[in-house]
């Protein structure tokens, strides 16, 4: 598909209009507000996981002194994106991107400069992402895979991708995660995610919270736990809408 292709919905384009962002087209928010009368929660979901991402960033640089990002399916660079926030609290904070999207690829090429990497490799490969990251394997470093995991049909599969990543980070690196959920609101979120999947090329599948628990075994996770993303650490000054809970569940947590 080209990058450029009006015409097709995109998967990343229509979750770029859902964050109100302007990297999409007409038919990429025809898309999404088709999904939105079945779901109308979404642009809630995906501000509140950007949210979270940007909470669990500030942390991670602020409190834990990380400066090294592993983002994995980060999707079009948007604003508050991994390294913006990042590099807001470290300078030094050292960013790498992975995806295998060509769309994706080519709106990173604007951000290809200074401590800021683009890896065009697959989520299915954790070795050859680690292999290819230039990142110091002796420093920790932090994991991030938000709304990606659902992409993975196979919940063993899945929990296997996580495993093989943070084997290949030193200890005191960090995990975070967050995906979509289907206990707050199932049968209308699991309504929309199937006509999605109907005609999307790129299946999601939500799961549970005691599923997605999965992914943080025999890590040490930081307070609050796995929680829905608005709950993890909200700002003193959230409104009412902002901790309002939805269907996207998110932890961060550390590797012994």
């Amino acid at each position: 598909m080209s990058d450029d292709n009006a015409s097709i919905p995109h998967s990343a384009r229509v979750w770029n209009y859902w964050l109100g962002g302007k990297d999409n087209f007409p038919i990429d928010r025809q898309v999404g507000d088709q999904f939105s009368e079945f779901y109308p929660d979404i642009t809630v979901v995906a501000q509140s996981s950007r949210a979270f991402l940007k909470r669990s960033i500030t942390f991670l640089a602020q409190e834990a002194g990380i400066r090294q990002f592993l983002d994995v399916g980060t999707g079009i660079p948007s604003a508050e994106h991994t390294h913006q926030v990042a590099q807001a609290v470290a300078p030094d904070a050292r960013v790498v991107y992975v995806d295998n999207d060509p769309l994706v690829l080519a709106h990173a090429r604007t951000l290809l400069e200074g401590a800021i990497e683009y890896l065009d490799a697959d989520l299915h490969d954790p070795a050859g992402i680690l292999e290819a990251a230039t990142l110091d394997p002796s420093k920790p470093t932090a994991l991030i895979l938000t709304n990606i995991l659902g992409h993975v049909p196979n919940l063993d599969e899945a929990v296997s991708i996580v495993r093989r990543l943070l084997d290949g980070l030193p200890s005191g690196s960090y995990l975070v995660t967050a995906d979509g959920t289907n206990i707050l609101d199932g049968p209308a979120f699991e309504e929309a995610i199937g006509v999605w999947n109907a005609n999307a090329p790129l299946s999601y599948h939500l799961r549970r919270p005691e599923e997605l628990a999965r992914f943080l075994d025999g890590l040490e996770v930081v307070e609050p736990g796995l929680v829905p993303c608005s709950r993890w650490r909200p700002a003193p000054d959230a409104t009412a809408e902002e901790l309002r809970e939805v269907d996207e569940f998110g932890a961060v947590a550390r590797k012994p």
